[in-house]
């Protein structure tokens, strides 16, 4: 009988240990703001939290056609940036997000019927710009790249702004205050 009581404490710490311990260690990605897009696994014992006081006044340029789990890469990154800053306890009125998108990109802005014109299919973009724009994001397009692509202004998506360039953009938004973050 003695026997079979032995391996009984080894069984109780394994139980406690996975029931108790094992939520620390294994953290599930998340989208806690940006549903869908921009997946975190937030510790809250890393270095470098954001500040919830401070004001964030981010710039993204968007240039590359490269995608991430099906959206384009520097988008699916700036929804990731606004779901950190969400589960860092950032206020929304402390986070300002400008987006000057061009180059390669700039096809990843059109209505799903000229994506759809275009691809064959509807634009897996449309759903996180829309995301996106109502969390407050502001998003360009340059007017210049849009034209050299002949996208006409009503292929451009509803929630995109075209403006007159995106150096245009780049340049006013820094002059105002805001980092460009890298790529």
């Amino acid at each position: 009988m003695t026997f079979f009581l032995k391996p009984f404490p080894v069984f109780i710490t394994a139980v406690f240990f996975m029931l108790f311990c094992s939520h620390s260690f294994a953290q599930e990605w998340q989208t806690p703001l940006i549903e869908g897009y921009g997946e975190i696994k937030y510790n809250d014992k890393t270095a470098e939290q954001p500040n919830p006081i401070q004001e964030y006044k981010l710039l993204f340029d968007v240039t590359s056609d490269k995608q991430k789990n099906g959206v384009n890469k520097r988008l699916w990154v700036v929804a990731r940036t606004l779901n950190m800053m969400y589960v860092s306890g950032i206020p929304s009125a402390n986070i300002k997000i400008v987006v000057a998108i061009h180059g390669a990109a700039t096809f990843s802005i059109l209505t799903d019927e000229a994506h759809m014109s275009k691809y064959g299919k509807p634009n897996p973009n449309n759903d996180l710009i829309q995301k996106l724009r109502a969390n407050g994001v502001s998003l360009f397009v340059c007017s210049q790249a849009t034209a050299a692509r002949n996208i006409k202004d009503e292929e451009v998506h509803t929630d995109v702004v075209p403006a007159l360039s995106a150096l245009s953009v780049l340049a006013n938004y820094q002059i105002q205050g805001y980092h460009l973050i890298p790529k």
